[in-house]
């Protein structure tokens, strides 16, 4: 009950407030750019040379200018729902103080306490005014459906909560449209008030930071990769032109993929027989055409690899830095140096493999670095892994005994054994006071915590793990000698040259 009642903060109010907000934006009367304040930098007016020849920024644009134009959409439509969220949070932050209990527990006993579960009936009652769209028998989906009501009611509920509480307080919108600030004073713009608190720009936009990260990132790749074709169909043209030749003529000259066998295509098939419709008779020329398709993409590949690394290339496009995002570090487990000019913040699920394998990495490079580097954990158990949530709790637990490290160890190695007696069991190989720990653990005296990690993870745009952050800045290495060449710039950024190590974060 208390993962839905997050779900609960941080959706079902995000509903209340895309009740009140315009649902359909109207098409901008300029480009999206110019209203999503999300371009990480200028293009240059050259993205890439290639053998002298120009590939410019106007020839980028016009490829990918309407896939560019949606991803910037999003954007633009979620600032008014931004401003929205933003102020039902503050009158729930406001009514829970008043209240003196959380935000959890207030959204427990206005939301989901007075929501009623949804009987067998009802779910029977929805499946048959609704079968013609729902794929199965009432027996397979009955649950399934149960689910969904309960979550509508929930979801009206919190609509209803949120609407009561802005009418019951001083609530101001002072704008029709939440554009981008257009300069760094334009920030402090007040957007509303409540009870005559003001929520800035500047609010808006932190709030905004993951999303806008992740549509920079998105352009990028979407530019990067029309780049590559580019710069191919450039070489490609290029020495056609230089033998007097069709670019189809060098493709047919050069891309010479090698014939596809008969026990090729049967062991594709016996590999893949699961997801193929039909015996192997009956899929074995599609399966060899499929085959052969792979083939020549391959050597197309291949040729084009070898213009490549006989040509003169020159990109200029830029990848987008990850801004700096302010993740806490209050009251978290920590190894290193406390005043550490570099922090790494791991945000971790132990059910995960990916976390089970980057974690003795992360600790080698605390290790080897001194008193350089600092590593801070935070919990984010993925949904799709049961045991993951608990397992947080346990880890907090240990953390109270002073075991944190050596239990989150464990936890790494039995990955697929996270059960709650195997918790309290696991428990017992470091001699902790068994009754202290299995006390915390059914008591649930640690799912707040667990809970606010995943809530501030959530709103750093976090949808994976490991999630890891480098003095704030998001960053996508993997493997130890990657996250050590980060770690590497990011000390320089923090130690000037000739200079001294700075306060840690």
């Amino acid at each position: 009950m208390r993962r839905l009642t997050l779900v609960l903060i941080l959706l079902s109010f995000a509903f209340a407030s895309a009740a009140n907000a315009q649902t359909t934006p109207k098409p901008p009367s300029t480009p999206a750019g110019d209203n999503c304040g999300c371009e990480s930098q200028v293009l240059p007016d050259t993205v890439a040379i290639v053998n002298g020849v120009k590939i410019t920024a106007t020839d980028l644009k016009k490829a990918t200018g309407d896939t560019v134009t949606q991803m910037q959409q999003q954007v633009i439509a979620a600032r008014k729902r931004e401003l929205d969220l933003t102020i039902n949070s503050r009158l729930l932050g406001l009514e829970a103080k008043k209240r003196g209990i959380t935000t959890v527990k207030l959204l427990e006993q206005e939301v989901v306490a007075k929501v009623r579960r949804p009987t067998l009936a009802e779910a029977q009652a929805f499946f048959d005014q609704n079968k013609t769209r729902i794929t199965g028998e009432f027996k397979d989906v009955g649950q399934d459906i149960i689910a969904y009501l309960s979550d509508q009611r929930q979801r009206a509920e919190a609509k209803k909560f949120a609407d009561g509480l802005r009418a019951a307080n001083e609530v101001k919108l002072l704008v029709t449209e939440v554009t981008p600030p257009a300069t760094q004073a334009d920030r402090a713009r007040v957007l509303a008030t409540i009870k005559g608190e003001p929520i800035t720009s500047a609010d808006i936009e932190s709030s905004l930071l993951p999303m806008i990260f992740d549509v920079q990132q998105q352009v990028y790749k979407v530019r990067k990769e029309e780049l590559e074709l580019s710069i191919n169909d450039t070489l490609l043209t290029q020495e056609a032109a230089k033998r007097k030749i069709t670019t189809n003529a060098l493709l047919e000259a050069e891309v010479k993929p090698k014939p596809i066998t008969d026990q090729q295509t049967q062991t594709f098939y016996d590999q893949n027989k699961d997801r193929v419709s039909g015996d192997f008779a009956q899929t074995k020329d599609a399966i060899k055409q499929y085959l052969e398709q792979i083939e020549v993409r391959q050597a197309e590949r291949a040729f084009v690899e070898k213009l490549r690394a006989a040509a003169a290339i020159e990109v200029f496009l830029i990848a987008p830095e990850s801004p700096v995002f302010s993740v806490s570090t209050t009251d978290q487990p920590s190894l290193g140096n406390a005043d550490a000019p570099v922090t790494i913040v791991a945000f971790t699920d132990y059910q995960c493999p990916s976390c089970a394998a980057m974690h003795p990495e992360l600790e080698r490079l605390v290790k080897e670095s001194g008193d350089k580097v600092r590593l801070v954990t935070r919990d984010f158990p993925l949904s799709q892994h049961v045991d993951a949530f608990k397992a947080a709790e346990a880890a907090e637990a240990a953390r109270e005994q002073g075991k944190y490290w050596e239990y989150i160890h464990i936890l790494m190695r039995n990955q697929s054994t996270l059960t709650v007696d195997k918790l309290k069991a696991y428990a017992g190989e470091l001699a902790l006071d068994q009754a202290r720990f299995d006390t915390a653990l059914d008591s649930g005296k640690f799912v707040e915590s667990v809970q606010r990690d995943l809530e501030d993870g959530m709103k750093l745009g976090i949808d994976g793990t490991p999630a890891i952050f480098i003095n704030g800045r998001r960053v996508s290495a993997r493997g130890y000698e990657e996250l050590k060449a980060t770690v590497e710039q990011a000390l320089k950024a923090a130690i000037p040259k000739g200079g001294t190590a700075g306060a840690g974060r």
